[in-house]
C-alpha cells in the first residue's frame, strides 16, 4: 500500500462530509413538497443546481448518485415518507435521474465561471433544470406511455414558474454558499 499523504485524506474527509451533507440537503428540501396529480412539487430542484454550482461536476453529480443510493435501500429520502425502489421506477424516476446530469451540467457551467455573476449563474440553473425537466418529460411520455401531451401538461406545464423563482432565489443564494463550500481551496 501506498502512504496516505495528510492532504489526501483532509480531501477525501472533506468530500465525504459534502456529499453527506448534500444528501441531507437533498432529503429535506424533498419534504417541502406540494402534491400533484403525477410527480410533487418541491424544493429538490433548487437543492440539486446549488448542489451542482457549490459542489463542482464531479462532487455534485456523486452527491445525486449517493442520494438515489440512499434512497434506493429504503431511507426515507425522497417526497413523502418515501424510499426504495418504487420512486426510482414510478412517475418520478426521470427527474430523479435527471438530478444526476443536472447538477453534473450546473457544476461544469460553474466550474467554467457561470457562477460569477447572477445572470450567468441564472442560466446555468436554467440549463440545469431543463435537464430535469426533459428527463422527467421523457419518462412520463415514453417510459410510462402516457404520451407526450399528457406528459407535457402534467410534468413540465405545473413546474415552468416554480423553476423560473428557484433559478433566480438559487442565482442570489449562491454567493453565501460558496462562502460556506469553498470548492477552489
Amino acid at each position: 500500500m501506498w502512504p496516505v499523504q495528510s492532504g489526501e485524506s483532509a480531501g477525501a474527509l472533506r468530500a465525504f462530509v459534502l456529499v453527506a451533507l448534500g444528501t441531507a440537503l437533498m432529503a429535506l428540501s424533498a419534504k417541502v413538497s406540494l402534491p400533484l396529480p403525477y410527480v410533487p412539487m418541491t424544493l429538490q430542484t433548487l437543492a440539486v443546481l446549488m448542489i451542482g454550482a457549490a459542489y463542482g461536476r464531479r462532487l455534485g453529480s456523486a452527491t445525486m448518485i449517493a442520494y438515489l443510493a440512499e434512497g434506493a435501500i429504503g431511507l426515507p429520502v425522497f417526497a413523502g415518507p418515501v424510499g426504495g425502489l418504487a420512486p426510482l421506477v414510478g412517475p418520478t424516476a426521470g427527474y430523479l435521474f435527471g438530478f444526476v446530469a443536472a447538477a453534473f451540467v450546473t457544476g461544469y457551467l460553474a466550474e467554467r465561471g457561470w457562477d460569477r455573476s447572477v445572470v450567468l449563474l441564472f442560466a446555468a440553473m436554467a440549463v440545469g433544470h431543463i435537464v430535469i425537466l426533459a428527463a422527467g418529460f421523457g419518462w412520463l411520455a415514453f417510459g410510462l406511455s402516457l404520451g407526450v401531451f399528457k406528459a407535457w401538461q402534467v410534468g413540465i406545464v405545473p413546474f415552468i414558474a416554480a423553476s423560473l423563482v428557484k433559478n433566480a432565489l438559487g442565482a442570489a443564494l449562491m454567493p453565501a454558499a460558496h462562502r460556506i463550500v469553498d470548492r477552489r481551496g
